[in-house]
């Protein structure tokens, strides 16, 4: 069972969340925050798998609230009526594992809640636009060739949401020995962090 929680300032939205995720098999809503600050605290109450976060809230809200849930288990995908493109970097590099908008089909958004309880980097298409344009594309470009065979697997890991841990686990190496490749990859990638790393691999097929 997928344990959520769902987080926005508006009843009308939680309630209607709630409702139909409810009707789910494999899904139930454990709580709801009207802020960020009392989403930080249901967290950490509650341990929900899945958080839905509204980027703008009072109190705390949504950057703010990702900084704040740094470190915990529970997966966080943004849900926000907030168009505004330059939002998402900055969550995903706070750690957002999905960023949708709230005009999502109820079905899909479904789909992504389990996606990101199962590990992995889920994006509205028009969120993945924003951050592929953001995302530095030098002269040189260095392309898949350029890297080995394990920062390949590394690197598929990556757009699958794994942690190094998960990483070490699944290759049955030391997470030391992930770093590094982690490290290699965004280098030879050139980019910033794991997130523009994970759309490079979308963009060439390398996911």
């Amino acid at each position: 069972m997928i344990r959520v929680l769902i987080a926005d300032d508006h009843p009308v939205v939680r309630q209607g969340l709630r409702t139909f995720l409810d009707l789910q098999e494999d899904i139930t809503v454990v709580g709801e925050a009207a802020d960020g600050s009392q989403a930080v605290d249901l967290v950490a109450e509650l341990t929900p798998d899945v958080l839905l976060l509204d980027l703008k809230m009072p109190v705390l809200d949504g950057i703010a609230t990702l900084h704040r849930l740094t470190g915990t288990a529970t997966r966080v995908v943004i849900l926000t009526s907030v168009s505004d493109r330059s939002d998402v970097g900055p969550a995903m590099r706070a750690g957002a594992a999905g960023f949708l908008y709230k005009d999502v089909d109820p079905t899909a958004l479904v789909q992504a809640v389990r996606a990101v309880h199962g590990g992995q980097v889920l994006l509205a298409p028009e969120a993945a636009e924003a951050m592929m344009d953001s995302a530095p594309t030098p002269a040189y470009l260095p392309g898949p060739v350029q890297l080995t065979e394990r920062e390949r697997e590394v690197l598929a890991l990556i757009a699958a949401g794994r942690s190094n841990r998960e990483i070490a686990g699944a290759l049955v190496v030391k997470e030391k020995t992930v770093k590094t490749h982690v490290s290699n990859v965004l280098m030879k990638l050139g980019v910033q962090d794991r997130t523009q790393a994970a759309l490079y691999a979308v963009r060439h097929g390398l996911a």
